[in-house]
């Protein structure tokens, strides 16, 4: 399928005494797009458990030129990497007028109730592998 786009609105509270994002509120502004691909498009096909637990176990973000307010809007193209049985990785590309940042996140689904990591549904897994780029194109002319 290709990446997710979540468009996230940037507050003027998002900005520091150097006039551009705070680092930690960038994390946060990723954060709403994971949420928007992990919960609302989720529950949008059907399934409720990634919003019931899903954690970040690592987080690696790369600035490429500072986000400043102006910008408004935070354009963010997620699409799923390295995904095994208990485990994925969400690579972000981060875009005002131009890319600012890329990031990804190890994400573990977790049982709250048991307190321990889990391993995905096959519906779970069939959900983020629609996200992966480099997933196998059909054959031309096979369905």
């Amino acid at each position: 399928m290709g990446a997710f786009v979540a468009e996230v609105a940037l507050r003027w509270s998002d900005m520091d005494a150097f006039g551009h994002v705070n680092h930690a509120r960038t994390i946060t502004l990723l954060e709403e797009a994971r949420a928007e691909l992990l919960f609302t498009e989720a529950e949008r096909q059907g399934l409720l458990g990634m919003a019931e637990g899903m954690v970040v176990a690592r987080v690696v973000i790369d600035y490429h030129s500072p986000l400043v307010y102006a910008s408004k809007s935070l354009q963010v193209q997620m699409s799923v990497r390295e995904l095994k049985a208990a485990s994925f990785i969400l690579d972000y590309t981060a875009y005002a007028q131009e890319a600012v940042a890329t990031a990804e996140t190890l994400m573990v689904p977790y049982d709250l109730r048991a307190g321990r990591p889990r391993r995905m549904t096959k519906e779970e897994r069939d959900f983020l592998a629609e996200w992966r780029l480099d997933a196998e194109k059909p054959e031309l002319g096979r369905v």
